[in-house]
């Protein structure tokens, strides 16, 4: 693939074990299909880094030989792409029908009530980020949240999440 010196400078601002990663991804697929590893790279980036910037998303979309915009639109269709720093404890309630039927919008605002923020922000001492998120395909088990893109908690009762965040708070780095 043949690079424009804008394209070189954008992959340039990027570490070089990120761009190792990317090309391991990038092999998983054939030559012309490498536009495929978005969703990958920007996983890569968010876990080197906690967040997806935009200028993130260029030196991706440089890196993959797609627009700019095109790799903006998968970051802001999926919730699991942060596009703004977060704690490190991202809470994702449920807040999908299923979920509001069995108490997930008073779920979010007990988390929101315990730690001392609106939904969608982020506490102080930076630890904790709450918000809201689409269907997480645990419907039985309502209310539920996913902890960090990765944890799923269910049936969220006050005591539950009261226990979770202690437990989280003591694990904090």
């Amino acid at each position: 693939m043949n690079l424009s010196d804008a394209q070189q400078a954008r992959i340039a601002t990027l570490p070089p074990a990120t761009v190792e990663r990317f090309a391991k991804e990038v092999a998983k697929y054939p030559a012309e299909q490498r536009q495929s590893a978005v969703m990958a790279c920007l996983a890569i980036v968010q876990q080197e880094q906690g967040w997806i910037s935009g200028d993130a998303e260029e030196a991706i979309a440089a890196y993959l030989g797609m627009a700019p915009i095109a790799v903006r639109e998968v970051t802001t269709f999926y919730n699991m792409y942060n596009q703004r720093p977060v704690g490190q404890f991202k809470l994702n309630v449920c807040t999908n029908l299923p979920c509001q039927l069995r108490n997930g919008e008073h779920a979010l605002q007990h988390l929101c009530e315990k730690l001392g923020v609106e939904e969608g922000g982020t506490t102080a001492d930076g630890l904790f980020t709450v918000q809201k998120c689409e269907c997480l395909g645990a419907c039985a088990d309502a209310p539920v949240m996913l902890v960090n893109d990765r944890q799923m908690v269910s049936y969220m009762s006050n005591d539950r999440l009261d226990d979770l965040i202690a437990t989280l708070k003591s694990q904090a780095k």
